[in-house]
């Protein structure tokens, strides 16, 4: 009988699988064996992600609903199904958030004497101190909004913090007025107070205590804060426009005034001033929040670096090894030349790739350098060595993806700054982003032009390299040269290879490829042999990647799946995913690499690769996936996925009834996966900042010495 792999009953919905996740992370901030400081720093992430997810997810539910869009996800859910299921979870999400705030972490700081006071609780000193700071500093920058007959009610922007006011003249208790005043972003939200070391106040208490200021002859009756968020996703009308860097321009500027989705009020907030929010703002009663607490947690983050004398309150700092061969001092095309380097970041230290870069700026027999940029620092070293490679003479072609989300701004700042500097700029293709991670520097050698290549599975992004764990791929191999070059005149110009010799590319084709992948797996399965997949990614939300794999467990194909955020696929369906197993692992470090593995009959093959199975990854989004061909290096990615399969510390484990839990450690030696890592690259740190174990280790390999014009720059320069 014909199995039905696409049964609704098989599928989670993706949106509450996210919401999952982000209880997952609330759980670190819950977890006693996390240092205390990080833990209020998870809790202020778990904020940042759900506002987001707001601003982008539950912004298009919200406009699928409003028009009645009658097509059901793969779980069965319609649209506005879907609106009331998260809007519902993400409330007991919220409860559980402020729980852990006040009953767990404040009181544990309270133990270290931190405290986040309010006014009832300061020191006649430091009230002295906040109506000071309030009338020098604050008062002079704030702004009343009167709303009346004359003054409509204001545009209340995204993700700002406000205080609603209901007031009435001296003496005339029956007057009824309103006012907004928004709280300026300019001052830190946690204000340091005098007589203690880590007593703090919230900016927005101090102006409560003395908002009346600003309203002579007027009596403050009652005073809440609130805040908004807005449907912020970008809606280019990419085949309408010629030029895709203005319209990109205009619609940030439009972005802000996106319809509200949410809308958080302060526990205790009168009916009266809800009703007037929520008349005003036109959010409906499921998406109004009650907090009990500060609203908006994302504070926390930066509260947690103003504590002082605390470091055991945070995690160990960690030294990343550094990758032999490519350091300033070394000629790293000749390190590249010699063998293949896989990258692990952040323990293998991503200075590997900035260095690169930098000596391809200054080698005068690199001819080119071709890249793509989807998201990188705001201080890139990356983009500076790009645009000097252009002022040395050097062809520099740059695909600047700049509908890279909540990083548009920013990109677009860098693709007019490397246009300035000489770089050809393509700005992406229409209608897809560009989401691949590579980069070809063209050289000319003694034995005819070689091409360089760095692949990875993350952004180019030297910040976020050292919290994120990517894998990436330095080599010279001939035919994926040949590849990326292809790639490259497909995304600058008009070119369409008829095929690939090692390197796969979406829309289309990654899924192709893990398809008959898979299709190979279920073959062998049915003939008796070894048949397995493992695979590690963000996200997996694909319904026909998702059936393939139902259709893959059902023929007995044993498949490992470490998927971090989102995953739709639920195990053990009886006869369906009775063959899969999926762990997530939420640590210190966002897992962010993705690698997908076959048995092949015994010829072991592994892939690295940009795309999540995510139907935006393979349909519409540029991406790449490529083979690690190396039997040794093959062998330490095979090494890496296990050590994160088998970490029974930070790993949850998907279950039957759709719940994550923790593994049963009884019995077995705990395994930090990334602690695990993070010891193993400061050994090899250590060892290579030993003067005698660096010569002794290294006396067989060979650093030709740099030219002067490629030396490393001294500091002081």
């Amino acid at each position: 009988m014909t199995k039905d792999y696409r049964n609704p009953d098989y599928f989670t919905n993706r949106e509450l699988s996210w919401l999952d996740f982000n209880a997952r992370v609330l759980d670190e901030a819950r977890d006693r064996a996390n240092p205390l400081l990080e833990r209020v720093r998870f809790l202020g992430i778990t904020q940042s992600n759900v506002d987001e997810f707001f601003m982008v997810r539950v912004a298009s539910l919200a406009k699928l609903a409003a028009v009645n869009y009658p097509k059901p996800d793969a779980s069965g859910m319609t649209a506005e199904a879907q609106l009331l299921a998260v809007n519902a979870k993400a409330h007991d999400q919220v409860i559980k958030q402020y729980s852990t705030l006040s009953r767990m972490l404040l009181p544990l700081l309270a133990n270290w004497d931190v405290h986040l006071k309010t006014l009832a609780d300061l020191t006649d000193k430091q009230h002295a101190f906040i109506e000071r700071y309030f009338n020098n500093e604050i008062s002079p920058t704030i702004t009343p909004m009167a709303v009346d007959s004359s003054r409509p009610f204001p545009f209340i922007g995204n993700n700002t913090l406000n205080i609603a006011l209901r007031l009435h003249k001296d003496g005339d208790k029956h007057d009824k007025r309103f006012a907004t005043v928004q709280v300026p972003e300019i001052f830190p939200r946690t204000v340091r107070l005098p007589d203690a070391p880590n007593d703090f106040i919230m900016l927005e208490d101090i102006i409560k205590a003395f908002v009346g200021n600003l309203f002579i002859g007027y009596k403050v009756q009652e005073a809440a804060n609130y805040r908004v968020i807005r449907d912020m996703d970008l809606d280019v009308a990419e085949e309408d426009t010629s030029d895709l860097l203005k319209e990109v321009e205009h619609q940030l500027k439009k972005r802000e005034h996106g319809g509200a989705v949410r809308l958080e009020v302060e526990s205790g907030i009168s009916s009266a001033l809800l009703k007037r929010l929520t008349t005003s703002i036109k959010v409906p009663a499921y998406a109004v929040y009650n907090i009990v607490g500060p609203i908006d947690l994302t504070f926390l983050s930066k509260w947690t670096k103003q504590i002082s004398d605390h470091d055991d309150g945070r995690y160990p700092k960690f030294t990343a090894a550094r990758v032999p061969g490519m350091g300033p001092d070394d000629d790293v095309f000749a390190t590249i030349r010699d063998h293949d380097i896989i990258m692990q970041h952040p323990y293998d230290s991503f200075d590997a790739v900035t260095e690169l870069i930098r000596q391809a700026s200054l080698d005068d027999e690199v001819l080119a350098i071709k890249m793509t940029l989807y998201r990188v620092s705001a201080n890139s070293p990356i983009i500076k060595s790009l645009g000097q490679a252009a002022q040395n003479g050097k062809q520099v072609t740059v695909l600047v993806e700049v509908k890279a989300r909540f990083d548009e701004e920013n990109n677009v700042h860098w693709a007019q700054q490397l246009e300035k500097m000489g770089c050809h700029v393509i700005y992406g293709l229409i209608g897809l982003k560009t989401h691949c991670k590579l980069t070809l520097i063209v050289r000319r050698e003694p034995d005819g032009i070689r091409r360089y290549m760095h692949m990875g599975t993350g952004n180019y992004n030297d910040v976020t390299a050292h919290f994120y764990t990517d894998m990436g791929l330095l080599t010279t191999n001939t035919d994926m040269g040949i590849d990326a070059s292809n790639i490259f005149n497909m995304l600058s110009g008009y070119s369409e290879p008829p095929y690939f010799h090692q390197l796969h590319m979406s829309p289309d084709g990654i899924r192709e490829f893990i398809s008959a992948k898979l299709d190979q797996e279920i073959a062998n399965a049915k003939l008796g042999k070894t048949a397995w997949a493992e695979m590690k990614m963000n996200s997996l939300s694909d319904s026909d990647m998702i059936a393939k794999l139902y259709e893959a467990s059902h023929a007995g194909v044993k498949i490992r799946l470490i998927v971090r955020g989102i995953c739709c696929l639920n195990v053990g369906i009886p006869g369906i995913s009775d063959n899969i197993e999926v762990h997530s692992i939420v640590g210190r470090f966002l897992e962010h690499s993705r690698i997908y593995a076959f048995a092949n009959d015994g010829d072991e093959q592994l892939y690295l690769s940009s795309a999540d199975l995510m139907t935006r990854n393979l349909n519409r989004r540029v991406e790449l996936l490529f083979p690690i061909l190396n039997e040794a290096l093959r062998q330490h990615a095979f090494d890496i996925f296990s050590t994160l399969w088998h970490d029974n510390v930070k790993t949850r484990v998907l279950q039957a009834d759709r719940t994550f839990t923790r593994v049963d450690r009884r019995g077995l030696d705990p395994l930090d996966a990334q602690e695990t890592f993070m010891r193993q690259a400061e050994r090899k740190a250590h060892a290579q900042s030993a003067p005698a174990a660096h010569l002794a280790g290294n006396a067989h390999q060979f650093h030709p010495m740099l030219s002067p014009k490629n030396q490393p720059k001294s500091t002081n320069d």
